[in-house]
């Protein structure tokens, strides 16, 4: 008898836990099902999921629960998850098994964390955005494909939480005619409306998301759940200074900034002026439809290349945050975790320009 009445006890304890726990990845979706998709300041995930030759072991190492606390810890508010068709879906458009398990390890991990999560479609077999070949505007049978991407996606998705993750449809599109891609984003978002008429988009304009072309985007009307995105990386001589897969990866020239970009400089862009008045001026086009859609915006990516010129990098980082701070952008840095971009390096120890984008600095 007194063995079946401590097991009895022992029962009767264990369900009064489970009725009064569950694990926090449960209590953080309830949360976030209560409230709208916010966000202000992250960073992106890059070389994961995308632009990556990691495979097996090394892929699922480079990105771990250890690093999503380590982000919240320092103080960030969401991640922007950039992800690859290659990556995700073989040529037969059926799941990779492995990535999607690391993906959904990631959604998992930052629930937990209380982090919200941008799903970037980065790369399409049929357009990457600084090839000169891109299928997609040119293969009706490829924006098909585009579309059941995202449906497969959306499938797989649609139990976090709207108020969790919000999906990027494509990044940086790069269409000959801008009306290529207001049609085909029209399109794509009357098909996610079918299937999730809730979800937060994030939409970016044509020409790899550039500020200078939101005059060229046409956001549908009568829908509240966008978030408007743009990319900025001006000045170009700073932010890619010998980058190797662009037209500077020879340039010699010194750089500063503010003031003369390029303190020898010869030709009249290498001369022009940058300060925060300049770049807070190249951004004017997405602050003016914000104010005239009501939308939130963000900043999805921004970052310079290396540490060539220290003192101009750290001058530029603040100017960017203070210019976020004063027009509400909210903002993704690129990226967390890479020597060229990252704001930790190899050893995962963070480097200079972390308290700056965190607003310490």
């Amino acid at each position: 008898m007194k063995r079946f009445l401590y097991y009895a006890g022992l029962f009767c304890l264990t369900c009064i836990i489970i009725s009064c726990g569950g694990s926090q990845t449960e209590k953080n979706e309830k949360a976030f099902a209560d409230e709208s998709f916010q966000i202000k300041r992250g960073t992106n995930i890059a070389h994961w999921l995308s632009q990556s030759g990691r495979r097996g072991e090394a892929r699922a190492a480079f990105f771990t629960e250890k690093d999503v606390r380590y982000i919240d810890s320092l103080g960030f508010d969401h991640i922007r998850l950039p992800i690859d068709e290659e990556q995700m879906w073989d040529e037969a458009g059926k799941r990779n098994e492995d990535a999607f398990a690391l993906m959904k390890n990631s959604l998992d991990w930052c629930s937990d964390a209380g982090l919200r999560v941008v799903v970037d479609l980065h790369i399409l077999r049929s357009h990457h955005f600084n090839e000169g070949d891109k299928p997609l505007w040119t293969k009706p049978e490829e924006q098909d494909k585009f579309i059941m991407l995202w449906k497969d996606l959306s499938s797989f998705l649609k139990e976090y939480p709207n108020g969790m993750v919000a999906y990027e449809p494509m990044n940086e599109p790069v269409a000959d005619d801008p009306e290529q891609w207001n049609t085909l984003l029209a399109r794509l978002i009357d098909s996610i409306r079918s299937w999730e008429p809730a979800r937060v988009l994030v939409l970016g304009s044509n020409r790899w998301q550039s500020a200078a072309t939101f005059d060229t985007f046409r956001v549908p009307d009568n829908d509240t759940n966008f978030i408007l995105s743009y990319h900025f990386y001006e000045p170009f001589y700073l932010t890619h200074y010998q980058a190797g897969w662009t037209s500077l990866k020879d340039f010699k020239g010194k750089i500063s900034y503010p003031g003369q970009i390029v303190l020898d400089g010869t030709t009249p862009d290498q001369k022009r002026i940058y300060n925060i008045d300049t770049l807070e001026y190249m951004m004017c086009k997405p602050f003016a439809m914000a104010e005239k859609t009501g939308l939130p915006l963000y900043c999805g990516e921004f970052g310079v290349f290396l540490d060539n010129f220290p003192e101009a990098k750290l001058a530029w980082y603040s100017d960017m945050i203070s210019i976020f701070e004063k027009h509400n952008v909210a903002y993704a840095n690129w990226n967390y975790k890479s020597t060229a971009f990252g704001i930790v390096d190899d050893e995962g120890q963070a480097t200079p320009k972390t308290d700056i984008l965190i607003g310490k600095k």
